[in-house]
């Protein structure tokens, strides 16, 4: 089975978390935290700057690693490895994604999670 390893970055504003809605692919209109594959020789933070400026058009900090899952989807098995993240520059504008929108932490049920994101949204619920 083909593995895919992934960041994504759990950006934060006081108690709100940015989640964004996939527009495209088996789960169009599932919900997830903004990220992107690693490239060959990058570090997973460095991986996650990239594409948060290819995703969102913004800079942010790469704060402390979340967790990291692995879940096999019926194609590929994925590696999602998630970080804490501030934005430093620029507005989160969507060049990827259908939508998006800041949830606060009783909010994190309004949307459907693909599965593996879900994973970490459980996590972030009983830690912070």
């Amino acid at each position: 089975m083909r593995r895919i390893n992934v960041v994504c970055a759990v950006i934060r504003d006081g108690d709100r978390i940015f989640a964004t809605e996939r527009g495209y692919g088996d789960y169009k209109d599932w919900w997830e935290f903004p990220g992107g594959k690693i490239e060959e020789g990058e570090r997973p933070e460095e991986a996650l700057a990239r594409e948060i400026r290819e995703e969102l058009a913004t800079d942010i900090t790469v704060g402390d690693h979340i967790k990291t899952v692995d879940f096999a989807y019926p194609d590929f098995d994925l590696r999602l490895s998630s970080y804490w993240a501030t934005v430093t520059d620029g507005n989160l504008t969507l060049l990827e994604h259908e939508a998006a929108k800041w949830l606060s932490f009783d909010e994190f049920d309004s949307v459907k999670w693909l599965p593996a994101d879900k994973i970490i949204v459980d996590f972030i619920r009983t830690t912070v």
